[in-house]
């Protein structure tokens, strides 16, 4: 176990896929690179080079016991980035990762080419500000299954829950459980503390704002408040999709993503 919240590239457990202009990929809390991205790493690499960072506590990178910092974070992953051999690419955040990755433009704009932010949030809003505190509450009191309850309810759609029997619902919850890493905690502690509002107004890269407007986790007037915020913002809905993209929605966003990239300027050899 890492002592302190520092931890250098070669910590991190990073994954490196494809070929092309790169793509620096930061997950959410609680979540993972596969877990955020596992639907369209394979399109993506087909002409890009994706860079994953997990952060600490997550995939096959250590647990740290102190409190992470944001600015160390947004540092670790554009490390992890250059030691890859990358100098330069867009970012795509998700939920907290979208917080990471404006942290990462404001810190090191001459390195990011563009920004895409799903289901983002500059602060902690209402519902999730309650609902990290939940996570933290009933995981320091041991009930780790009913944090993994509270993660489904959260993070799927009406829709998505409408049709599951029992059964099925039990076993997304031990899924859910089962797939839960051991920085959760770490995570949601940095979601309780971010604040990137003061970055927004400083932010020059291309940005695409994407917000699922089912989404129970965070409030989608999170992601209206980052569009508004970073000058000439591009902001796209998912109707009715939820903080977990499925199949349909996520498919959805690739065409945006990709809609988007292709429209950036070509990256000088």
């Amino acid at each position: 176990m890492i002592t302190d919240s520092s931890l250098t590239p070669s910590d991190l457990d990073v994954l490196v896929q494809g070929s092309g202009p790169a793509l620096l990929l930061a997950h959410g809390a609680g979540g993972g690179i596969q877990g955020n991205f596992g639907l369209v790493l394979d399109d993506l690499a087909r002409d890009h080079t994706l860079v994953g960072p997990h952060y600490p506590g997550a995939g096959g990178s250590p647990v740290v016991t102190g409190p992470l910092d944001l600015d160390d974070l947004a540092d670790q992953l554009v490390a992890a980035a250059t030691a890859a051999g990358q100098e330069s690419f867009a970012v795509l955040g998700e939920s907290l990762g979208s917080a990471v990755a404006v942290r990462i433009a404001a810190r090191h704009p001459e390195r990011v080419r563009a920004l895409v932010l799903t289901a983002g949030f500059p602060v902690a809003d209402p519902v999730l500000a309650l609902a990290a505190r939940l996570i933290k509450d009933l995981a320091g009191a041991g009930l780790w299954e009913d944090v993994a309850r509270l993660a489904c309810l959260s993070c799927l759609s009406p829709t998505d829950l409408t049709n599951i029997e029992p059964a099925g619902l039990e076993a997304a919850v031990a899924q859910t459980l089962a797939g839960m890493p051991p920085g959760m905690l770490d995570h949601f502690d940095l979601v309780s503390r971010v604040d990137v509002r003061p970055d927004l107004e400083k932010l020059t890269a291309p940005t695409l704002v994407i917000a699922p407007t089912g989404d129970r986790l965070v409030l989608p007037e999170s992601s209206y408040d980052l569009a508004a915020g970073i000058p000439g913002a591009k902001l796209i809905e998912l109707p009715g999709a939820a903080h977990i993209l499925n199949e349909t929605d996520r498919a959805t966003w690739l065409r945006h993503v990709r809609e988007f990239l292709g429209a950036l300027p070509a990256v000088s050899v």
